[in-house]
Formats: structure tokens, C-alpha cells, sequence
């Protein structure tokens, strides 16, 4: 809003400092900026109002033995409320949002925040010991995946100019100028990367500070791709996609960043407040959706593998479990426990040096995808 404010003060005024609110860089790092200090500063008063409505993490039987988790119960959830106002609001006021790309992004985030919102209520609220019906969940992300992959499919010239030549198309990591073409098949590719990321975060969401670290360095390394992107020097020399317009996202994903180091605060151990999946599924949403528009869907493996990894184990730990309980009588485990991080605390690790390793991993990783930009 501020964006188009300062265009419209821009034709027929000359303010000094007015040209600054037309470079992304400098709507970026004002978005970042308000949204840690709206996490930081709306944080208590949102932890305070579930604390007196008694919004709190209920026990979970199989983690009273790991870990401080017998300690956990009764801690404020759902307190990714936080993130999606600091998250929204700055984006919302910073970015162009005429823009399909920001407008899709938005989009994606609200609604599966929605989504986590209905499930945390019936959960913590309603007392109902699943929350919603996994296959609800499921509907509710497919849905919104098939909004975003309908709209790229079939009105390509709701963006910028350009983007219809390349809009069911993606980078081929490590391979220089190599697109692959989805075509028809481009929409149930959205629809599972935008599924398959927010339930990954989701996962990921079990120890303080892991999931909403680990999110922040992966978006930070997102925005420094939406904005090469969307540059068309940038582009050229890294010889990606030029996504005209992609930059404006680099703001939506500053903000999460800013959010991030905000929620942190209050999230880092031991936790004040957990995100719930009203934060993690909009997070994850909005991680998948950010790789969808930017064309990157197949460094998600990479950029995300700390998520990658914690789904991955889950599946191996459910799967080997019926196969052997089949075959053999009894289940058997992979792991001590899953997703990976209860592994470790099942291993005697403590929470702390978890999440920190983690965070190593993901920074490393983010190293890594960038680093496919040259060595191709």
C-alpha cells in the first residue's frame, strides 16, 4: 500500500526520499524490519490472551518420556498468529500487491494458515484429540494448490509480461539453461509441492525453535532468489528464468524472515509459545508456493532437506513398521522415534544441541542451493 501511496505522492510532488520506496531492496529491509519488531511487540499480548483463555500444548503420551516434554503441556499454542500478522501485515503494506506473484503468495499463506487455525481450535479448544480430520487437512491443501496451479495454468497473463512463454515450465538444478515443460501435468505438480512442503514443516514443528529457525534461513535464501530472478542482469549472468515482477516477493519473503527472529523470542528454548499448525502449515504453504512462482520447485529437496529429512523419516518409520508387523508379527522401528529430531532426543541429545545442529544443516544447505546457480 505504501508502494502505491508513494507513486501516487510521486506524480505530482517531488518529496525527497520518496524514489527509495520504488527499489524492492528498500521495501525488503523495511518489511523485514517491521515484522520482527510487530512479532516482538504483538507477541505478548497474543501469548497473554491464550494464556487466559487456556490455549495450551496438551500431553502427548509417547513424549512424556523425552526430553522436557512431560514440561511442555499447558504452554500457549497456536501462536502462529504472531507470525501470520507480522508476516502479512508488512507484506501487505510494503509490496506491490497488484502483483499475481505477491497476490498468489498471500494467498497461499492465509489460507492454510486457516486451515492450521481450524485444526488447532478443534484441538486445543474443542478438546477434540486429532484436531481436524487428516483428510480434511489434505482438502483444504489441495485446494488451495489447485487455485495457484489453476492460475498459473490458465491465465499466465495475470503476470507480468513474459511469464506465459515459461508458466508450466522449471529449472533443472545443476543443468545450465535446461527448463523442463510440466504442460498439463503442471497443476498436480503445484498441488503436491504445496502439500507435501506445508505437512514436511509441520513435521519439522517439535522442538523449540526448529521449525521457525530452520524457515527463516530458508526464506532468507528465497528472497535472494526472487530478487535475482526478477533482475534482469542477475538473470542473465546466473542464466535462470527472468521472472519479471518475482522480485517484489524477495519483500514477502524478507518479512518472513523478520518474523522468524521475531517469533524466535518467544519460541527459542525453552518456549513461551509454540506456532501450532496455524504457523507451520501457512509456513510451509508459503515455502512451497515461493519455489512454485520462482520456478524452483526441485531444490526443495535441497533448500528444505532439513524437512525433506524429518517427512522422509517418517515415512521409512511408518512403512518398515507394517511391512515387518506383516510379515514378521511384530512391528519393528528404523528409528527410535519419529520425525528424526525425537530420534535424537530418544539418543540423549539435549533439545538445544538439536535445533543448533539443525540450524548448521540448513544453513549449509542454503549454501548449497545457491551454490547450484554456478556450478552447472
Amino acid at each position: 500500500m505504501l508502494y502505491f501511496l508513494a507513486q501516487w505522492v510521486k506524480s505530482f510532488a517531488n518529496v525527497p526520499g520518496i524514489n527509495l520506496f520504488g527499489y524492492v531492496t528498500f521495501r525488503a529491509a523495511a518489511a523485514a524490519i517491521m515484522a520482527m519488531v510487530v512479532s516482538i511487540v504483538v507477541g505478548p499480548a497474543i501469548i497473554r490472551a491464550l494464556k487466559r483463555r487456556q490455549i495450551g500444548e496438551q500431553a502427548k503420551s509417547e513424549l512424556q518420556q523425552v526430553g522436557r516434554h512431560s514440561l511442555k503441556a499447558g504452554t500457549p499454542t497456536m501462536g502462529g498468529l504472531i507470525v501470520l500478522t507480522a508476516v502479512l501485515g508488512p507484506t501487505l503494506l510494503w509490496a506491490n500487491v497488484s502483483n499475481m506473484f505477491v497476490i498468489l503468495a498471500v494467498f497461499t499463506t492465509a489460507t492454510l494458515g486457516a486451515v492450521g487455525f481450524l485444526d488447532d481450535y478443534l484441538k486445543v479448544v474443542k478438546k477434540y484429540p486429532k484436531g481436524l480430520i487428516g483428510r480434511y487437512k489434505i482438502v483444504g491443501q489441495v485446494t488451495t494448490g489447485l487455485v495457484v496451479g489453476g492460475i498459473i495454468y490458465a491465465a499466465p497473463e495475470l503476470f507480468p509480461a513474459g511469464f506465459a512463454a515459461i508458466n508450466t515450465q522449471t529449472t533443472v538444478p545443476f543443468e545450465k539453461l535446461v527448463n523442463l515443460d510440466f504442460a498439463w501435468f503442471y497443476i498436480p505438480v503445484v498441488i503436491f509441492v504445496i502439500t507435501a512442503t506445508s505437512n514436511a514443516v509441520n513435521l519439522t514443528d517439535g522442538l523449540d525453535g526448529l521449525c521457525i529457525g530452520t524457515v527463516g534461513i530458508v526464506a532468507l535464501t528465497l528472497a535472494v532468489i526472487a530478487y535475482f530472478s526478477g533482475n534482469a542482469f542477475f538473470a542473465d549472468y546466473l542464466n535462470i528464468m527472468h521472472l519479471r515482477g518475482s522480485d517484489e516477493l524477495a519483500i514477502f519473503c524478507a518479512a518472513i524472515v523478520g518474523a522468524a527472529l521475531g517469533f524466535l523470542w518467544y519460541n527459542a528454548f525453552p518456549a513461551q509459545v509454540f506456532m501450532g499448525d496455524t504457523g507451520s502449515l501457512a509456513l510451509g504453504g508459503a515455502i512451497g508456493v515461493l519455489c512454485v512462482l520462482i520456478k524452483k520447485e526441485f531444490l526443495l529437496p535441497i533448500l528444505g532437506g532439513v524437512f525433506f529429512a524429518e517427512t522422509l523419516s517418517v515415512i521409512i518409520q511408518v512403512t518398515w513398521f507394517k511391512y515387518t508387523k506383516r510379515r514378521f508379527g511384530e512391528g519393528r522401528r528404523v528409528f527410535l522415534m519419529a520425525p528424526l529430531h525425537h530420534h535424537f532426543e530418544k539418543s540423549g541429545w539435549h533439545e538445544s544441541k538439536i535445533v543448533t545442529r539443525f540450524y548448521i544443516i540448513a544453513v549449509v544447505l542454503a549454501i548449497v542451493t545457491m551454490a547450484t546457480f554456478k556450478v552447472r
